[in-house]
C-alpha cells in the first residue's frame, strides 16, 4: 500500500503545482511583478514547485565538448547513441564528431535510486580526453514483469554484455555502489580469459569492504534484519505503470532517506532558493533549482536487487570474506592479473568512508604493484569525488592517466 497512498498524494499535489505554476503567471505581468508582496508571494509558490518529485531521466544535456585536436582546443558536437538496449538498462554512448584513438571508457553509474544523469559533470569531463559510454539504468517501474528479475548477478552480467558490446581493449570506472558489480565482472572476465576485460578498473567511493570504519549508512544495514528491510520498504509499483505489480525499493523512499540525513541544509537550500527570488538573484535561483530537479528525479529499484545488495555487501560483508558469489561461482578478485585498479577515495565521505573503497587493493592481490594505485582526495566528501571543482581539477586528471598508461 506505500506506493499506491504515495502515488495518490502525488496526484493531488500534481493538481495543486499547476494551480500555482498558473498563478505565478499570472502574477509576473510587469505591473505586478515589482511590488514586494506579489515578489514575495511568486517567490513562495516557486519554491513549491521546486519540490515536486518526478520519475522521469532528466536529459544529459552535453551538446558539445572542448578537445585538443593537432595541439588546438576545438568544440565538436556530441550526439548520444543507444549502443545496446536491454530491459534494465541501455549502454549509452556520447559520440564525438570528427573525434577518433580516444580511450574508450565506461562509466558504471549507480542504480541507488536516482537516473544515471547525476554524472553528468563525471561524463563531461571524461569526454575531453576519452570515449565514453555510461550505463543509463532504467526505471524498474516502467520495466514489464515479462522482462524477469534483476538482481546482483543481472547486473554484472550487464557490465560484462556491455564491455563485449564496447570491445577488447575498454576502461571501466565505476562509482559509488557499483564499485561491488565492476569488480566482479572484472573477476569473472578474468578467470575467463575473456578478450575484453578492461585494461583499467577505477574504483570511485565504493561499498568494497563495510567493516571499515563504518558510517551511518553502514550501521543503518546492520540494524535491521533483512526481513525488517523486505517488509518495511518493499512496495509493488501500482496498475497504472508499465511495470505494475513489480517489487521495488520505491525511489521516493531513497530519496526520504537521503533528505533526513541532512535535512538542515536542505532546508537552509529552499530558504536560499525563496530569498534568492525575492532579491531577483535569477542567477543563483536558477543553480539551486537546476540541482534539486535532478536530486528530485527518483528511480525505483527491483526489490531484489536493493535486498540483495543490503544483504551480501552491507551485513554479510561476502566480497570481502570471499563467499560472494556469481551465478553460484565463487568471486575471487585474485583472479585479476592484467587489469590496472585505480581505488579513491574522499577524505570526509560520509557514505562511503575512507578505507572501504581502499580495501580492493589487498583482495586484488595479483595484480602487479605497479599497476595498482590509491589516491585519497583531501576536502571532499562523498559527492565531491566525482563533481565539482577538485574532482575536475585534481581527482580527473589522476584518473586520465592511469587510463592513459594502461592503454
Amino acid at each position: 500500500m506505500k506506493y499506491q497512498v504515495y502515488q495518490a498524494h502525488s496526484d493531488m499535489m500534481a493538481g495543486m503545482r499547476m494551480l500555482t505554476q498558473g498563478a505565478v503567471k499570472a502574477l509576473s505581468h510587469p505591473w505586478l511583478i515589482d511590488h514586494p508582496g506579489i515578489r514575495k508571494l511568486t517567490a513562495a509558490y516557486e519554491v513549491f514547485s521546486s519540490t515536486e518529485v518526478t520519475h522521469t531521466r532528466p536529459d544529459f544535456c552535453i551538446s558539445s565538448v572542448s578537445v585538443v585536436k593537432n595541439g588546438n582546443a576545438c568544440e565538436v558536437a556530441v550526439h548520444e547513441e543507444a549502443a545496446h538496449v536491454a530491459p534494465f538498462g541501455t549502454l549509452l554512448h556520447f559520440k564525438k564528431e570528427g573525434v577518433t584513438g580516444q580511450p574508450r571508457v565506461l562509466i558504471v553509474a549507480p542504480m541507488s535510486g536516482h537516473f544515471a544523469t547525476l554524472l553528468r559533470e563525471t561524463a563531461r569531463t571524461m569526454l575531453a580526453d576519452h570515449d565514453v559510454y555510461i550505463t543509463d539504468w532504467h526505471n524498474a517501474r516502467d520495466v514489464p514483469l515479462a522482462a524477469g528479475r534483476f538482481g546482483l548477478d543481472e547486473y554484472a552480467h550487464y557490465l560484462i554484455t556491455f564491455l563485449e558490446i564496447m570491445g577488447p581493449g575498454a576502461h571501466m570506472v565505476a562509482i559509488c555502489q557499483p564499485c561491488v558489480s565492476a569488480l566482479v565482472a572484472t573477476v569473472i572476465m578474468a578467470e575467463d580469459g575473456h578478450p575484453a576485460q578492461p585494461r583499467s578498473l577505477t574504483l570511485m567511493a565504493g561499498p568494497i569492504d563495510t567493516r571499515v570504519n563504518p558510517t551511518k549508512v553502514n550501521e543503518l544495514a546492520i540494524s535491521k534484519s533483512i526481513k525488517w528491510f523486505e517488509q518495511k520498504l518493499i512496495s509493488t509499483v501500482p496498475l497504472r505503470h508499465p511495470g505494475a505489480m513489480r517489487r521495488v525499493y520505491p525511489g521516493f523512499l531513497q530519496l526520504a532517506a537521503f533528505m533526513s540525513m541532512n535535512l538542515e541544509r536542505h532546508v537552509d537550500s529552499f530558504k536560499g532558493l525563496y530569498n534568492h527570488l525575492v532579491e531577483g538573484d535569477l542567477v543563483k535561483a536558477n543553480t539551486t533549482r537546476a540541482f534539486y530537479a535532478e536530486y528530485f528525479a527518483v528511480q525505483d529499484l527491483t526489490a531484489e536487487f536493493y535486498l540483495e545488495t543490503i544483504r551480501h555487501i552491507f551485513q554479510e560483508y561476502a566480497l570481502p570474506l570471499g563467499k560472494l558469489e556469481w551465478y553460484g561461482r565463487i568471486v575471487n578478485p585474485a583472479a585479476i592479473r592484467h587489469t590496472a585498479l585505480l581505488t579513491i577515495e574522499g577524505e570526509h565521505d560520509d557514505i562511503c568512508a575512507i578505507g572501504q573503497t581502499m580495501a580492493a587493493q589487498d583482495l586484488c592481490s595479483q595484480i602487479p604493484s605497479y599497476m595498482k594505485l590509491h589516491y585519497m582526495q583531501t576536502g571532499v566528501g562523498h559527492y565531491g569525488v566525482f563533481s565539482g571543482r577538485r574532482w575536475k581539477q585534481e581527482v580527473y586528471p589522476i584518473v586520465r592517466d592511469v587510463i592513459h598508461v594502461s592503454q
